[in-house]
């Protein structure tokens, strides 16, 4: 007898996962129902901030595969469509069609979770007003790019300094607008340890944007038009005449906390390494809504990114389709950059360090992404975290200009499998001028850990 596999969310886990479904399993064997809310499926929320800044010409050229053609692979997905309920018991979930505003059951013998995260959006006095927008789907950013069509207005104000609230900042910059970014932050980036943050700072004030730490935003306010007109902090107004989160995102997991699903700290679904949720043999979880083993530290955490996101969908999309695979989990790799600035981080900050009672010593130095002589060569900074008793790697971060972010891949690797920060200093890395010195900046840092490492004892 055919099986039905339902999905919800119908962009990179859930549409991984019900491809590669469907590549193991004919239509006659498996039948798959998908139900996507939005207006747009499998497209790459990471690209909104490059179609904002014209770096990507429309939002077309995000769009990986269309509902269309999703429809065509015998994958039934249905848009504008919102999963309201899960009832695992009676392994069925209630959909409500937007457009139509009917409601109806659908039944499953399989169940994948793909909610993916909603945008931290503080409970501010006029947080809400025409001008103020966040930039989590496609729709938000043609919402944005509507708002700044018809505001003649060109001053911007990114409230967050992270991932979105940089790569924000040099869209508004290169669409020629006055930005100011707020962070409550110490330093923009605190994904970095704050003296790395305070590097990318110094670049975004050499590029013209205004960051302005250790500011708690208290109000946003509006005008006679009831539009945003200047945002509060507990010390000063700026005036605005667009508004850009980059607050962050956490879980959407209300459906799952509804049906009795397992949950972690930051309340992302609990998954095994199989990606099924915990105690339930016929239910799968990936992507933004769930939380994931950290192979540094050893505990779950929440990483939500693209990358992690398709490989679940794929272990998800196997396993229901017969074969097995599993995801065992990640070292924290990030990279981003802001204008000609290039930032990157794996693994552990100080900060995590210690959270988790790991005693670690740290190096930081300075070096080129090429040959000194070589043309181009461009400032490199690298911080490297070592644990103190064995020299096992904990963490690399990297700020600097063209070249400086992938190196950060070396260290993810060397973390993946465990290496010493001796023993990365053997590591065979391609040397020529126009790429490397001959000893790669990461390799420096590694040099440099070592001894820091056999001074500490």
């Amino acid at each position: 007898m055919s099986e039905r596999l339902v999905v919800i969310g119908g962009d990179a886990a859930g549409m991984s996962a019900a491809s590669q479904a469907r590549r193991l399993r004919s239509a006659g064997e498996l039948e798959i129902v998908a139900f996507e809310r939005g207006h747009f499926s499998s497209y790459s929320a990471c690209g909104i901030p490059y179609w904002v800044g014209g770096d990507v010409a429309a939002s077309a050229e995000l769009i990986a595969r269309s509902p269309e053609e999703h429809r065509a692979r015998d994958i039934d997905l249905r848009m504008r469509t919102e999963v309201t309920a899960i009832d695992v018991p009676g392994q069925r979930v209630l959909a409500r069609d937007l457009e139509a505003g009917t409601e109806s059951w659908t039944g499953f013998d399989k169940l994948v979770i793909a909610t993916g995260a909603r945008p931290l959006r503080p409970p501010l006095p006029g947080i809400d007003a025409p001008g103020v927008h966040g930039v989590q789907t496609l729709d938000d950013g043609r919402a944005l790019l509507d708002s700044l069509a018809l505001t003649p207005g060109r001053r911007a104000v990114i409230i967050g300094a992270g991932y979105i609230g940089v790569e924000m900042a040099e869209a508004l910059l290169a669409r020629g607008h006055e930005v100011t970014v707020l962070t409550r932050g110490e330093q923009p980036m605190t994904t970095l340890d704050p003296d790395m943050g305070r590097l990318v700072h110094r670049a975004m004030d050499g590029l013209g944007i205004r960051t302005v730490v250790s500011a708690a935003v208290t109000k946003v306010l509006t005008g006679d038009d009831g539009r945003v007109r200047a945002v509060a902090t507990d010390a000063a107004e700026y005036p605005a005449d667009v508004v850009v989160l980059g607050t962050g995102v956490v879980p959407e997991t209300s459906l799952a906390r509804a049906a009795g699903l397992p949950l972690g700290t930051s309340g992302g679904l609990l998954t095994d390494l199989a990606m099924r949720v915990r105690g339930h043999g016929n239910v799968w979880a990936g992507g933004d809504c769930v939380e994931v083993l950290d192979l540094v530290s050893g505990r779950e955490r929440y990483v939500p990114l693209g990358t992690h996101a398709n490989k679940h969908g794929q272990v998800i999309g196997a396993n229901v389709g017969g074969d097995y695979a599993t995801f065992p989990g990640v070292v924290g790799t990030a990279v981003s950059k802001v204008c000609d600035l290039e930032i990157a981080r794996t693994g552990l900050r100080e900060k995590d360090a210690r959270e988790v009672g790991l005693r670690y010593v740290t190096v930081t130095i300075e070096s080129t992404s090429r040959a000194g002589y070589y043309p181009g060569a461009a400032p490199m900074t690298v911080k490297m975290l070592a644990e103190r008793r064995t020299g096992r790697l904990l963490g690399v971060q990297i700020v600097g200009r063209e070249g400086a972010a992938k190196r950060v891949d070396i260290a993810a690797v060397a973390l993946t499998a465990g290496m010493t920060v001796e023993s990365m200093t053997a590591l065979d890395l391609g040397y020529a001028p126009p790429f490397s010195p001959v000893w790669d900046p990461v390799l420096i840092a590694a040099r440099k850990a070592t001894a820091a490492v056999r001074a500490a004892g």
